[in-house]
């Protein structure tokens, strides 16, 4: 991954939907929000997505089939709990997106590896929101 595409990762503003009234923005290498490390507990947590893969865009249709297989394979992991989400890059851009509370690195690095995805942002508790690279 060129240095370009992961300064976008790291300039990307992760929103995540704690409630219907309630969001909490996630921001590289800093500390989770207090109100979604209230919802982690002492848990470990990952903000993913299935949308497109590579960093290339594709169609909207299989960019929702993919999201939906992805948020199955995570309500599917035992005592998760996913939360929607939504990235937003300093340019504009963005992607719907699953924050997932409890899932492992292992699990986590297979499933961004399905679906394509280069990196996902992931973090222990209420610690730093850090960026992990998989390709």
């Amino acid at each position: 991954m060129d240095e370009a595409l992961l300064e976008a990762f790291r300039s990307t503003a992760y929103h995540v939907c704690i409630d219907t009234v309630n969001w909490a923005t996630i921001r590289v290498d800093l500390p989770l929000p207090a109100a979604l490390a209230e919802v982690v507990g002492g848990r470990s947590w990952a903000f993913i997505t299935a949308w497109n893969p590579q960093a290339r865009r594709r169609a909207p249709a299989e960019n929702l089939a993919a999201q939906h297989a992805l948020l199955g394979a995570l309500q599917a992991q035992p005592g998760a709990i996913v939360l929607p989400a939504i990235g937003v890059g300093s340019s504009g851009w963005s992607e719907p997106s699953l924050f997932a509370i409890g899932p492992d690195l292992a699990i986590l690095d297979a499933l961004a590896r399905t679906h394509g995805q280069l990196a996902y942002v992931h973090g222990e508790a209420a610690g730093a929101a850090l960026l992990r690279t998989v390709a």
